[in-house]
């Protein structure tokens, strides 16, 4: 039964144009982080003062594809050593968010009870400040850092997941087999393992998905205040902080480059996250 449903999720899957996209968007910057030394023109950490703020191809400088900065550190090795940095944000972050989070929910869910007030009244707390401001507050009490900003994130993250799974939790806690599960004197924690984790686990790899995208923004966001990696780390976010006192100048490749490869990022994982959601839930699926 589950082989014949993962088939036939990935036969709907293919059929998404807009999911193959964002699979291959996704692929192709994977497959860049992971040889970023062997297709990396110069070292993205290189100073040379005497190339600062030269404009890339269009002015025909291909030894410096897309400019530099003010530094005259080459823009497309940092964008390409970029990836790695913020694929890796990304990923931890959603991992910490979504691990905490779906643990939250199935106890809250499936409890109920005083840990279902408990938890969902920290939740509220988690909400009452905007996520971005919470991540700042996360930073200043645990220091700047990149680790500190992955860990930021992921907090951020998980009062919206367990609002989520807890939802779908008390929806499968309500289902006939749990009530037989519990009759014969299944202990709770192997229903909630067996029968809970299960039927949640597609709601969970959709959000995951399509969180993934939305952290790296936020680390961006972090890093432009710079909260996140410090310099001379090559982070996207960090090299538009960088780029903010130089736009007025002229020099308009330093900030577009590293925002668009933000965008595409974005783009493909909610493209895919998107597209998973259709296929997982039988409701959506696209004939």
């Amino acid at each position: 039964m589950e082989e014949s449903f993962l088939k036939e999720s990935l036969r709907y899957l293919k059929k998404s144009k807009s999911a193959m996209l964002g699979l291959f968007i996704i692929i192709l910057l994977v497959v860049m982080a992971i040889i970023a030394p062997l297709i990396s023109p110069h070292n993205p950490i290189a100073q040379d003062l005497y190339n600062n703020f030269k404009p890339g191809f269009w002015a025909g400088n291909y030894n410096n594809f897309l400019g530099t900065d003010e530094f005259g550190r080459d823009l497309l090795s940092r964008i390409i050593y970029g990836a790695r940095i913020s694929l890796t944000v990304g990923l931890i972050a959603t991992t910490i968010g979504v691990l905490l989070g779906s643990i939250g929910g199935i106890l809250a869910g499936f409890l109920g009870g005083w840990v279902d007030n408990i938890i969902m009244r920290i939740v509220d707390i988690m909400f009452s400040l905007p996520s971005i401001l919470l991540a700042i507050v996360i930073v200043a009490v645990f220091g700047r850092g990149l680790g500190k900003t992955m860990i930021a994130v992921g907090i951020t993250y998980i009062p919206q997941i367990v609002r989520i799974v807890r939802s779908k939790t008390i929806t499968v806690r309500n289902a006939e087999y749990i009530e037989a599960a519990k009759a014969i004197g299944c202990p709770t924690l192997r229903t909630m393992l067996i029968h809970i984790v299960p039927n949640v686990t597609s709601i969970i790899i959709v959000y995951a998905t399509l969180s993934i995208g939305s952290a790296m923004i936020d680390a961006a966001a972090l890093g432009f205040l710079g909260l996140g990696a410090q310099p001379p780390t090559p982070e996207w976010g960090a090299m538009l902080a960088s780029s903010n006192d130089y736009i007025t100048g002229g020099f308009w490749w330093i900030a577009t480059f590293p925002g668009i490869a933000i965008l595409i990022s974005v783009l493909g994982f909610n493209l895919l996250g998107d597209g998973l959601r259709d296929v997982m839930d039988p409701k959506l699926r696209r004939k």
